[in-house]
């Protein structure tokens, strides 16, 4: 059941021509178009369903530097620059607080773990920081479990999901951008060798360059128009509950649950694993993520299902012609895995009881876009001269997503980019590169 998002309303005409399309209407999409409207880069994003409907809503509202992928480091502090000043800059409400995430350590293993990444923070100067028992218990009152330890950072914070990319959305449209939902963009329109325009479900768009910004949907996309993208979809399920009074205001995840305040008093609690459907992508892909498998994924969990027939009946190819897809299935809205959040619910109140109170609001799953290495593509293709690639988030997405589409803002309009954008060409892969 998809959660409440706040509504766009979609431009009433397509435009002629505009220097960018964007495509796709989650966090890394809005941020992008937002941020080519600021630099006076005319552009239109065209979303297929509803502006946030899928993961960018679904995710937990971390905003966090800590315990990234050193790759990503640079990017979350630009992101984090950004959330802080976005609301106050923009006039809208993302819900963005400065609150503090923590990190349970259990036992000696994870305290190596995150000592070994504090190393990579003391680089850029973070505020994170090892807690003791003491500690831990004066940032997170009422754990009835006496943590050995937490990995805290006190700079990062959460915002409000269903919110924010609604209202970057609007916040682009007031700079002169163009918003059009309910639009599936089914191709690209190639001339000379090079991007003249994109061909929608209502019409033709001219323009000089694409952003592809489609979650989980880039590699149906790629393949249509040639491009080989290794990227797989696996499973989060997240619950909401009614208000809760009296518990921690700071977010917080150990091995088996995860939560975070909101600011309707509730709570998001979920838990770290996700359900891999076998698809037949799976057995195309194996290879690209066999070697990181076991240590970027330790807590996927394998299953089969009718998600297999499903993946196998969807159209690979298609014409501009031909309704998409993407016109077939609007927004992406998965059962939530109920052992999961069964689980999430259990363990939590088992080590902070003054969650047993709680009552469930809504449960929703959500498709997340992940990559080999768990680390976004924001690149150019060069075998497809004026498209542009920003997915494969990997559950990062939304925390990072201002930054990711300044920088790849930057990337279209070749201006000095934000941060080092080498870590998220699409050629570090195998399959990318040939």
């Amino acid at each position: 059941m998809s959660p409440p998002v706040d509504p766009v309303e979609s431009d009433p005409s397509l435009p002629a021509r505009v220097d960018v399309v964007v495509i796709g209407g989650g966090i890394i999409g809005v941020s992008t178009v937002l941020a080519l409207a600021e630099k006076g880069i005319s552009a239109a994003l065209c979303e297929k369903g509803r502006i946030g409907g899928e993961q960018s809503s679904r995710n937990w509202g971390w905003c966090r530097t800590m315990g990234r992928d050193p790759r990503e480091i640079p990017l979350s502090i630009e992101a984090q620059r950004i959330w802080r000043g976005l609301d106050r800059r923009l006039g809208i409400d993302t819900g963005y607080r400065q609150s503090g995430i923590v990190y349970l350590c259990e036992g000696p293993a994870d305290i190596a773990r995150h000592e070994a990444w504090l190393e990579h923070a003391k680089l850029y100067q973070l505020d994170s920081r090892m807690l003791g028992t003491a500690e831990v218990d004066a940032v997170l009152p009422g754990s009835a479990r006496r943590w050995p330890a937490g990995l805290y950072t006190a700079s990062d914070g959460r915002a409000e999901p269903q919110r924010a990319a609604p209202a970057i959305a609007r916040a682009a449209r007031e700079r002169g951008a163009a918003i059009l939902t309910g639009c599936a963009v089914r191709g690209l329109d190639r001339q000379g060798g090079r991007i003249a325009g994109v061909v929608t479900e209502k019409g033709r768009i001219a323009c000089d360059s694409v952003v592809l910004a489609g979650g989980a949907w880039s590699r149906l996309f790629c393949g249509n128009v040639g491009f080989d993208l290794p990227q797989m979809k696996v499973l989060g399920s997240v619950l909401r509950t009614q208000p809760l009074e009296g518990l921690p205001e700071t977010a917080a995840a150990a091995s088996d649950f995860a939560f975070r305040k909101r600011a309707d008093g509730g709570y998001t609690i979920s838990q770290r694993a996700a359900v891999s459907d076998i698809t037949p992508d799976s057995f195309r892909l194996f290879l690209d993520f066999l070697p990181n498998l076991r240590a970027t994924w330790s807590d996927l969990r394998l299953r089969v299902g009718g998600r297999f027939l499903e993946e196998w009946r969807i159209p690979r190819h298609w014409g501009m012609e031909e309704a998409s897809p993407f016109e077939a299935v609007r927004v992406l809205d998965p059962v939530p895995s109920r052992a999961l959040l069964d689980g999430a619910r259990a363990n939590l109140t088992r080590a902070f009881p003054g969650f047993a109170a709680m009552q469930v609001a809504q449960e929703w799953g959500g498709l997340i876009d992940v990559t080999p290495d768990v680390v976004p593509v924001i690149s150019a293709v060069e075998r497809i001269p004026g498209l542009h690639i920003a997915t494969g988030f990997s559950g990062h997405g939304f925390g990072i997503g201002p930054g990711a589409g300044r920088l790849m803002a930057d990337l279209v309009a070749n201006d000095t980019p934000i941060v080092d954008p080498t870590p998220f060409r699409h050629d570090r892969f195998r399959r990318s590169a040939a």
